[in-house]
């Protein structure tokens, strides 16, 4: 069971999600989205090991082991669903078809830049397919919790970690907040938690400027 705040967070994301999307979902958070999309809504999720048309999470006994979503659980297919080999399926990443990508992260900043891939000193098995994700997907939406379990900011001027793509970060959500990236930095759109604007900028590791019909 999905803890609150991720609820959160993932309800938001999917309030940002154009009707008729083709959408890849990362690992964590963004998995949670497509429990939170319209009734008929016409999104396509797109699966880098395979196929179009992700559906709902298999039920117990009804698993197929070649059919799993970024997490490596067990899901099931939408009626018109296309599957074919991981190579087709990163063409589709290459050739630009992929109108968003929902990614977590480990670190995001006021230029875009995200890093999602590795901890220095912990093991990783490779910045992977993230990289293309966030350097092909036409809009990239980060949803991550504001903060990292020791209260560090996750929202920074600059990332400190290595980066898994440059620039790419279009929109970021989190618990408490939605921000734009902008070429002048980060604009807060929304608030969406019980933070004012002031605490927000106290837990937020870069300055950033503020939509005009929200309150200072």
């Amino acid at each position: 069971m999905a803890d609150p705040m991720s609820i959160r967070i993932a309800r938001r994301v999917a309030a940002e999600i154009e009707d008729g999307s083709v959408v890849n979902l990362g690992i964590g958070i963004p998995l949670l989205v497509p429990d939170f999309l319209p009734d008929g809504s016409r999104c396509v999720i797109h699966q880098e090991s395979g196929y179009l048309g992700m559906g709902e999470p298999a039920r117990p006994g009804e698993e197929d082991p070649t059919l799993t979503d970024a997490a490596g659980q067990p899901v099931t297919l939408l009626g018109g669903a296309s599957c074919f080999d991981s190579g087709v399926s990163f063409c589709v990443v290459r050739g630009g078809r992929l109108d968003c990508a929902v990614l977590g992260a480990l670190e995001v900043d006021a230029e875009g830049n995200l890093a999602n891939w590795i901890v220095p000193g912990k093991w990783s098995p490779g910045v992977g397919g993230g990289m293309e994700l966030a350097q092909k997907a036409r809009r990239v939406i980060v949803a991550t919790r504001h903060a990292a379990k020791d209260g560090t900011p996750k929202i920074l001027a600059r990332c400190r970690l290595p980066l898994t793509a440059p620039r790419c970060v279009d929109t970021i959500v989190t618990e408490y907040a939605v921000f734009r990236v902008r070429r002048d930095g980060l604009h807060l759109v929304d608030l969406i938690g019980e933070a004012s604007v002031e605490e927000l900028r106290a837990m937020t590791g870069a300055p950033f400027s503020i939509a005009r019909d929200i309150a200072a």
